[in-house]
């Protein structure tokens, strides 16, 4: 899927989810979420769920680059000890749709530790009824 289709798929489902605009509507949608100063990431339905965006936040959040990012199972964006807590969020998430106030810690490329605070996380429907990942998007976070 190209990047501004992916953006689409990205801003109707969390206007499905949570009735409000992620960015203001308007043109150049992709090139606008790609610089906005929030972090949006979204991964596939892999049995290893694999990153397939990350904007220039989340990019240099997690200290790595586009081909990187969208390499990587997104099970490593969390230590090993907070794996099982990330996982119960998805599964709560494939079952309800979304989830509004998660909180966690997560680790950068290099190993830096931050904390992630009110982030919403969302299920990604494409145009046929299938699930075809899911996303989170957060402005909060602190360094540990």
């Amino acid at each position: 899927m190209d990047l501004r289709s992916h953006t689409a798929l990205l801003l109707k489902n969390y206007y499905r989810c949570f009735a409000a605009e992620l960015i203001e509507p308007g043109n150049h949608q992709a090139d606008r979420l790609m610089v906005a100063p929030i972090v949006v990431l979204s991964h596939g339905m892999q049995a290893d769920p694999i990153f397939n965006y990350g904007n220039s936040a989340a990019q240099a959040l997690f200290e790595m680059d586009w081909a990187t990012l969208t390499a990587l199972p997104s099970r490593y964006s969390a230590e090993a000890m907070h794996r099982d807590e990330r996982q119960q969020l998805l599964s709560a998430v494939a079952t309800f749709g979304y989830s509004e106030n998660y909180r966690g810690i997560r680790v950068s490329a290099t190993g830096k530790r931050f904390y992630i605070d009110s982030a919403r996380v969302w299920s990604l429907i494409d145009e046929t009824g299938h699930h075809v990942g899911q996303a989170a998007t957060f402005a909060e976070w602190k360094m540990l």
